[in-house]
């Protein structure tokens, strides 16, 4: 029997797992590219905090107030910064772990306020660097790294990194019949990656045919799904998209599809959302507070319901949504958008500023 195409890429795909593995568990790993090699461990997570110098990223380095002072032509690049009081970049220095973790942690600035001056060294391997912020993002972990030199490291490759986001690493592990609150007639699909351990989740409600399904993507918030939190729109949009589909007939189709993604926090992760909950408590909003982090305004990879979509044979849909992003994610993975349907949801005094600033900054149309 041949091997399916798709097993190389897995492959390289299982190393930037294993990396990922081992950023969470405070062990140090090694990035290869076309640029050089890096050896680095997490600060988050670190138990040795012998370093060289600490990279971040550059929203991080322009609160610091070191943009400005970074080599790299592109100021969206990462940063190299020198450890504070070492005078040999060259040979690992000793950083207190408690001001390693404010370095990193944007959450901390008003408790730690005083953590300068820096220096921005030269990034010797911009590709890597990158790569090292795109595995962070993976392993649910603040964007910051220190710079070692430990021959004891989970070796990885940018391609590998690359490998790790693709959604042709996605397939259908199982399905069942499941009937739920909004239809009796719903079925359950589990997509399982062979690369990361997450698990997608796909409901349709009602009876399929030939028609246009109407389909929402919604982002797993478990404050918001589970815990009925005010700070958000997303538990009561989930439950009214589903209210939607067993009306489908309204909205010219019989039969609804939720893909429900496990991407956290807009693609950060849970812990690093609550991170940005709290940069909101002292005053930013939703886009800052994720880029004060060190990520982008939304980091989910939509071709990930797109791939989810082609397995289940759909390859045209009503799209429940107030977000053209998703539309325009969808298409551009050749997955037909008939309709953009609205999905308006009441606000709150908790979530008015959110609702807002997902109107005003990212284009939501509510």
């Amino acid at each position: 029997m041949s091997e399916p195409a798709h097993l190389p890429l897995a492959a390289n795909a299982k190393q930037a797992a294993r990396a990922i593995d081992a950023l969470r568990r405070g062990w140090a790993v090694r990035i290869s590219g076309g640029d050089g090699t890096m050896i680095m461990r997490a600060v988050e997570t670190a138990t040795d905090f012998a370093a060289s110098a600490i990279l971040i990223s550059a929203s991080r380095a322009a609160t610091l107030k070191l943009a400005n002072q970074s080599a790299a032509a592109d100021t969206h690049l990462p940063v190299m910064i020198a450890i504070p009081g070492h005078v040999d970049n060259d040979t690992p220095g000793q950083i207190e772990p408690a001001l390693a973790i404010a370095i990193a942690d944007p959450t901390l600035d008003l408790a730690y306020p005083m953590k300068g001056p820096f220096a921005a060294m030269k990034l010797p391997c911009a590709e890597i660097a990158c790569a090292a912020m795109e595995l962070a993002r993976h392993a649910g972990i603040l964007p910051a790294f220190l710079i070692c030199d430990d021959g004891d490291a989970c070796a990885v490759s940018v391609a590998d990194v690359a490998a790790f986001a693709s959604a042709d690493n996605i397939h259908i592990a199982t399905r069942a019949r499941l009937p739920v609150a909004a239809s009796e007639n719903g079925e359950i699909i589990a997509f399982r990656s062979v690369a990361d351990a997450t698990d997608h989740i796909a409901l349709i409600i009602g009876v399929r045919d030939n028609s246009t399904p109407v389909v929402r993507l919604h982002s797993e918030c478990l404050t918001g799904d589970v815990l009925g939190s005010l700070k958000c729109d997303c538990g009561p949009q989930l439950h009214e998209a589903m209210r939607r589909m067993t009306s489908a007939q309204n909205l010219q189709a019989s039969w609804g599809v939720l893909l429900y993604l496990r991407q956290e926090g807009r693609g950060i992760g849970l812990i690093n959302k609550l991170r940005a909950y709290a940069l909101q408590d002292q005053g930013f909003d939703t886009v800052d507070a994720n880029t004060r982090l060190g990520f982008a305004v939304d980091a989910r990879d939509f071709a990930v319901a797109a791939q989810m979509l082609r397995l289940l044979g759909i390859d045209a849909v009503r799209l429940l949504t107030n977000n053209p992003a998703k539309v325009a994610g969808l298409e551009a993975q050749s997955v037909k958008v008939i309709e953009r349907l609205p999905l308006q949801i009441p606000g709150n005094a908790h979530n008015q500023d959110y609702l807002d600033t997902k109107r005003d900054r990212t284009g939501h149309q509510l």
